[in-house]
């Protein structure tokens, strides 16, 4: 073989080496913490790793979470919350400070491999009327401001998560994809400071939520199997929402000469309870589907090439706002306790999903409504709505995981619930005489009555509590020295 025949080989080698190292590293996770009991995040950022996920995703510039991530060689994109967005856009000297605290310091002193800033989360939702339209963009400049003073605007390059509604498409197909009218000039001052950093656009596609808000809408569509009837659009044809949700946007960037501006999924999944459409079939159905339709590289119509996603999400977070919908609280491919809920190949390991190691869980026991209780007692009703408000209640519905209890199951499913969200104290299964605690699980089918898991404290929790031990420990010796002279 001659020198050049040897040189083209190994370049092919090379090219698929990288092929595979990028099209396994596009896929990322969601890691959320508004949970009653988080895992902590040393477990957390393990299960990562064990799982091969190499980007995470979160919605908070959480102090222990971002530790936990340094020298792991996980990319991170940390997150500002929304009712942050005021106080950045109106001063600079705030924006500096937040990207010192929680970008420069964790770059330098705790190895954390943080690449991306996201500014806001779906600042532009259509159910906040507006409430953060005049703040995204003056935040997301200052933050961009701020990152650039401090030498860092190469290396951490600023987004802003922006949910699919924020363009549509008058035809109905991705061709005739803009940004919508009212915010049409919001929208295009962002891509344009993207655009001009060098910045991706980052936006959450829901099939999902297309199934939940339309009766109608033809479910086939939402997954990846091409078992649905295909949407022509000027002679291509879309065989799933996601591509076709997907190029809508490239239509919408391309129309307002954008066409190149990079895309990150900033969320993408499915849930598994809360809903008759969210089941553990359909969310392994979809996130599996997605997962082969993109890591081959494929892309879209309009994006060939490997899909920069991040999943949504990676743990169920029990204390999430139900507002959108009791699904809310069941996104995650794990469960709270870090188990997995179904079988999901990320391509990066040959065993399917690895739970998560080390998990401290409460006692095996269960809060239950006491069985010779008079189910027409007149504190049944008030004490299963405290419950319900308090704990967990969102497994309960119509078609749901829990939707075939009996009575006396929906009541003690509610009790169970706050019962374990308060740590199996004894006086959280009282309920006015209609509890009692059993060792025996109630759980019956497919409904688990969950025991929870230990509680994290965090690290400044922790610290305390150390200092009170060390407090304790000095002021026993001090006793015992008085005592024995």
């Amino acid at each position: 073989m001659g020198i050049f025949s040897k040189a083209f080989v190994l370049l092919l080698v090379l090219v698929s080496l990288l092929y595979m190292v990028f099209s396994v590293n596009g896929i990322g996770a969601n890691w959320g913490t508004q949970a009653t009991h988080r895992l902590p995040p040393d477990v957390v950022v393990r299960m990562l790793r064990d799982n091969g996920i190499q980007k995470v995703k979160l919605f908070d510039a959480d102090y222990d979470t971002l530790k936990a991530l340094g020298k792991s060689g996980i990319e991170v994109m940390v997150g500002i919350p929304n009712d942050m967005l005021a106080s950045l856009a109106g001063s600079m000297k705030a924006a500096e400070k937040w990207v010192s605290k929680n970008v420069s310091s964790h770059l330098t002193t705790n190895n954390v491999n943080i690449r991306y800033v996201a500014v806001g989360n779906e600042p532009f939702l259509a159910t906040y009327n507006g409430s953060f339209l005049r703040t995204t963009y003056p935040a997301l400049q200052n933050v961009q401001a701020a990152l650039i003073k401090a030498g860092l605007s190469n290396q951490v390059k600023v987004t802003c998560p922006l949910n699919a509604d924020v363009y549509a498409s008058a035809s109905g197909l991705p061709s005739g994809g803009d940004f919508r009218a009212d915010i049409h000039d919001f929208v295009l001052q962002i891509v344009k400071l993207l655009s001009d950093n060098g910045a991706p656009f980052a936006v959450n596609i829901y099939p999902f939520i297309s199934l939940y808000s339309d009766p109608n809408f033809p479910i086939e569509y939402a997954f990846f199997d091409g078992n649905s009837s295909p949407v022509n659009d000027g002679g291509t044809n879309y065989y799933n929402m996601f591509d076709a949700n997907h190029d809508t946007l490239v239509w919408a960037l391309q129309k307002n000469g954008f066409g190149n501006l990079p895309i990150i999924i900033g969320e993408i999944g499915w849930p598994t309870d809360g809903d008759r459409n969210a089941n553990l079939n359909y969310a392994q159905r979809f996130n599996q589907g997605f997962m082969s339709h993109t890591t081959g590289g494929k892309g879209t119509p309009m994006r060939p090439g490997p899909v920069d996603a991040y999943l949504f999400s990676l743990i169920d977070e029990d204390a999430k706002s139900i507002q959108p919908g009791n699904f809310e609280r069941h996104w995650g491919v794990f469960y709270f306790n870090g188990q997995p809920k179904y079988s999901l190949n990320l391509g990066t390991t040959n065993s399917g999903l690895v739970p998560a190691s080390g998990v401290q869980t409460l006692e095996q026991k269960w809060c239950i409504f006491r069985p010779n209780a008079k189910l027409d007692d007149p504190q049944v009703a008030p004490t299963v709505s405290y419950a319900c408000a308090l704990g967990d209640c969102t497994s309960l519905g119509y078609q749901t995981s829990c939707g075939s209890l009996d009575v006396q199951g929906n009541i003690s499913y509610a009790y169970n619930s706050y019962y374990q969200i308060n740590n199996q104290l004894d006086s959280a299964c009282k309920f006015e005489g209609l509890a009692t605690v059993t060792r025996s699980d109630p759980s019956v089918g497919s409904c688990k009555f969950q025991i929870q898991i230990k509680p994290y404290y965090g690290g400044a929790a922790q610290r305390l509590r150390s200092i009170q031990k060390t407090l304790c420990s000095i002021l026993f010796l001090v006793l015992f020295l008085w005592t024995t002279q």
